[in-house]
């Protein structure tokens, strides 16, 4: 008799446990885009804004830009902003260009991501125009300049956490794009040029 009710609590335990290892499964598969889309929405960790028009409001005070360049280690490539720093109104619409050489003899497939830095006005640096999160074919010797169209918003003054920043670091890594799409990016480029 007693056999049964033992049965049923594995059986119970057994599905509990399978439950647990199915759900856990599904949030490490959405944890990355969860994850993105805080960001996004909060500027955590210098995540910037994407933003579709400049603010209507310009402040007289002003806050310094600087522009910074990295490369992962496996990049054939120059990578360089063509400026170090720009000094624009709060609210202003700022524009720079980082200017990018394959120094290999192969196309490369590359992409670039970014993060502002202190981190907590990644919520107020918002771009119109960038050159970031999309493969780019880059021939070999080529070389092209990047722009990247931005401003800050005035609502940096109204927090108490940022509003005595005056100094903003927007910076770019480049890195080799593996994704299926940059292959046949990258072979479709090779072909051209055979």
């Amino acid at each position: 008799m007693t056999e049964a009710p033992e049965k049923k609590r594995m059986v119970r335990t057994a599905l509990i446990a399978g439950a647990v290892v199915v759900a856990m499964t599904g949030m490490a598969f959405a944890a990355v885009p969860i994850y993105q889309a805080f960001c996004k929405v909060t500027g955590y960790g210098g995540t910037t804004q994407e933003a579709q028009a400049a603010p209507t409001q310009v402040l007289d005070r002003r806050i310094e830009v600087r522009f910074d360049a990295n490369t992962s280690p496996d990049l054939p490539v120059e990578f360089a902003p063509k400026q170090t720093s720009e000094t624009l109104r709060i609210g202003e619409t700022g524009l720079a260009f980082y200017r990018v050489r394959n120094t290999s003899d192969e196309t490369i497939v590359a992409r670039a991501t970014y993060n502002v830095t202190p981190h907590i006005a990644g919520q107020y640096f918002a771009k119109l125009e960038c050159f970031c999160f999309t493969d780019r074919v880059i021939a070999p010797g080529q070389e092209a300049d990047l722009p990247v169209v931005f401003f800050v918003d005035p609502e940096i003054v109204s927090n108490p956490d940022t509003a005595d920043i005056n100094t903003l670091t927007l910076s770019y890594t480049f890195f080799r794009s593996t994704s299926p799409e940059a292959r046949a990016l990258r072979e479709a480029a090779d072909g051209q040029t055979s």
